[in-house]
């Protein structure tokens, strides 16, 4: 009995991993660049303004798969920054939220509006389910890739190497993900120091 009930909340805690990338890849990925798509289409500008600086700090969820693919302790953190700033930009900009409210009626304004919705909905739970793994991120790498209570999180992401990197060594996976990890970090500061200070809230800097 003391060794199946371990087996039982490891299995359990990996299918909710599981069930956690898929919907992050439908939420974060699939249905923005749907919404992205369309907005182009029918030149819905605040909606593509909006969804095109979403892209930019959902970058950060990429740079996080590619971390945990090289087993990097800091994706722990870098995940649950992600689902922060994804949650947070969605609803920051004051000017782009007015021009989107006063669209008129349309499938793509409803799409978009249910879609922020859900997208914030499922980040701010995302938040609270990953703090208790935090601690991952301040483990030695090779803690992380023994311990199950932190490695189940890094199986998605190498199933991912599995399909599209397959011959990229964990090493070289690694140093893009740091590099991008820099370059993301300065544009952060960049905008927080300079022009937050400058435009506040407002995308467009009107």
């Amino acid at each position: 009995m003391l060794i199946v009930l371990p087996l039982a909340i490891t299995s359990g805690l990996e299918t909710l991993v599981w069930m956690d990338y898929r919907l992050a890849v439908l939420f974060t990925i699939v249905v923005p660049l749907f919404l992205l798509i369309w907005a182009f289409v029918k030149r819905s500008e605040p909606i593509q303004h909006l969804l095109i600086i979403y892209w930019r700090v959902a970058s950060l969820f990429a740079i996080t798969v590619y971390l945990m693919i090289a087993a990097v302790p800091i994706g722990f953190l870098t995940l649950l920054m992600s689902g922060f700033l994804i949650t947070v930009t969605l609803w920051f900009w004051v000017d782009l939220n007015e021009e989107i409210r006063e669209l008129r009626n349309s499938p793509l304004k409803a799409s978009f509006t249910s879609w922020r919705w859900a997208a914030t909905i499922y980040n701010l739970i995302g938040i609270i389910s990953q703090i208790p793994f935090v601690v991952c991120a301040f483990k030695s790498r090779n803690d992380l890739l023994n311990e199950p209570f932190c490695n189940v999180w890094l199986d998605p992401p190498w199933l991912f190497k599995q399909i599209f990197h397959p011959d990229w060594p964990q090493e070289f996976i690694g140093f893009l993900g740091f590099s991008g990890l820099v370059i993301y970090t300065i544009f952060l500061c960049y905008f927080v120091l300079v022009k937050l200070q400058r435009q506040g809230r407002s995308a467009t800097g009107n």
